[in-house]
Formats: C-alpha cells, structure tokens, sequence
C-alpha cells in the first residue's frame, strides 16, 4: 500500500491495519531525521500548520509545532484565551476563518467529544484530532504503539494493562482500539466510579483488582486522575488511591519481567507512580515524548501531502 485513504486523522476506528504500518513505517523514517545533529529537512516548505488547542498542553502541542519545523513547514499557534472567542465567536466561526488562510493541515485539540469530526465535515483541509474531551487522542496511541513495538516487535497476543481513571480518559479509548486492532489483549482497572462499564465493548477486559490486570503483563500503562473533567472531592485521598491502584515496583514483580511502565503525562508522581519507578530500566515514558514528536511528523507529511493526490 503507498497511499493511506485518509484525509484526517479523527479516530482510531477507520484506520484499517495497512494504514497504521504505513504511519509506523514513516515515523520510523522521521525518527532517523530527529537523530542528525541538523534535525531539519525541506519537505513540507511553503505547507501551512495551524495548531487550535482550546485546552492546556504541553507535550502535544510542542511535539506538533517541533514535528512542523522540523520539516519546514509554517506553524501558526493558537489561543483561545486571546482569540476572538473571548469576543463570542463561536468553534465553527474560528475554523472557517483559519480555513480562509488556506492552510494545509489543522490540528485541533478541543474540551468537546466529538469537535474535531464537526470540524472536518465544515471545512476542506485536513484535520488532526490531538484530543477531543473524553472521547479519543489517536496521535498518542499511534506513538504509544510505535514506542511498544520498539521494545516488542509483534504485538500479537501480548497483555497489556491500563490502570487508573479509564472513564475520562481519551487515550485509554484510543489505546485500546489500536491495540486490540493489532492483535494484543487489553485488561483495565481503576475504582469503581472511574471506570466505564461499556468499554469492554472497545475489546478491554474489565478486572475488578488491579493484580489481575497486571498479572503477567507485558507492559503496564498508568493514567492520569482526570480531576479537571469531575471536580475535587471524589478522590477520597490521593494515598489511599496510591495504595490500591498506584505502580511500584514491589507490585510490578507480578508483571512479566522487565515489564514495560509507559504514561501519557502528566505523571504524578506518587499518586498513580511511585518515585521508584523513576529508575526503572523499562520505564519508557520519556522515549513516548520523544517519539511523539517522529509520529506527528508522520501524519503531517501523510496529510499535507493528501490534496496533492487527490
């Protein structure tokens, strides 16, 4: 397959597996870029990115502007708090007038499930969903894969367990739909009230005790509280959530040795990791960052090169 049929990236559903080698593939190539001493190359000059984040974030949205620069592309930055939303313009009025502009690829992390589809059904160019409310964030699954098959090269029938707050989190939706598409067996575990009884509809097992999601795993993925999404209060103690569903590396001794430890960030340390992972040989999440930035590289020369094929 040389091509993908994808115009934007919205979701993990309609990828079909060609489609993921292919992004795994080129992210392979734009990895070698990023390891010259001179991390730039001319291939996307004169193409446009514009980066519309109505949330906070770091790594995502560094990654996007770096991945941009590094293959020379123009990258415009956005803020909702000095845009003209502050004025009551609405999502739709924003978009089109960026479209005006005629980039070639807008990236769009939004507070909404569901924005980014809205958005590429109101415009033409394509459009990166980087995180959509509690709904999907597809480039962080594509780079959690890409830095699992670094370690592990067939993911096929491999366990891999996600822990933490599985209800609000947009990654974990998306992990599991990739990973389960790519032949893994996905277990969760989280308390009761942060764990959505449906998503074993998405091919996730539900265990009740954190030691039966983790019991012979090959490699263990914590998740953020998402406090933002429900509010204080819910957590009864941050320790005690520490003690029952927290990563250490006594209760780690239950994976399958040299067991990979991966989180989206931003960790809390002590909460949902404790300190001790910070040295562990197989705690990758660093190299998750770092290939954040090969993946979308990846997806935005697939896409901004798409209208020419077209």
């Amino acid at each position: 397959m040389q091509n993908p049929s994808f115009k934007h990236l919205l979701g993990i559903e309609h990828l079909s597996c060609e489609e993921i080698e292919l992004i795994l593939q080129t992210t392979d190539s734009m990895k070698e870029i990023t390891q010259r001493s001179i991390k730039k190359v001319p291939t996307l000059k004169g193409k446009t990115v514009i980066n519309l984040f109505f949330e906070p974030s770091t790594r995502t949205k560094l990654s996007f502007e770096i991945a941009a620069k590094r293959l020379s592309a123009d990258t415009i930055g956005f803020s909702s708090a000095t845009s003209s939303l502050s004025k009551g313009e609405n999502l739709l009025d924003t978009v089109k007038n960026c479209e005006a502009m005629l980039p070639d690829v807008i990236v769009i992390r939004h507070p909404c499930s569901g924005a980014s589809h809205f958005v590429s059904q109101h415009i033409n160019c394509s459009v990166i969903n980087a995180g959509d409310g509690i709904n999907q964030h597809p480039t962080q699954a594509l780079l959690d894969i890409f830095t699992i098959k670094e370690r592990i090269n067939d993911l096929k029938g491999i366990k891999i367990a996600i822990i933490g707050d599985i209800k609000h989190s947009r990654v974990a939706h998306s992990d599991i739909m990739l990973f389960t598409k790519m032949g893994a067996n996905v277990f969760v575990s989280g308390p009761g009230f942060l764990m959505n009884p449906f998503i074993s509809v998405l091919g996730a097992k539900i265990c009740d005790k954190i030691e039966d999601a983790i019991c012979d795993a090959d490699v263990i993925i914590l998740l953020r509280i998402q406090k933002e999404r429900f509010g204080n209060g819910v957590i009864p103690s941050e320790r005690e959530y520490a003690m029952l569903y927290g990563i250490n590396m006594n209760r780690i001794k239950s994976a399958k040795e040299n067991v990979i430890v991966m989180h989206p960030g931003p960790v809390n340390w002590g909460v949902e990791l404790s300190p001790d992972i910070m040295d562990y040989n197989n705690n990758i999440i660093l190299d998750q960052v770092t290939n954040g930035v090969a993946l979308r590289m990846a997806l935005l020369y697939i896409l901004s090169n798409q209208g020419e094929r077209e």
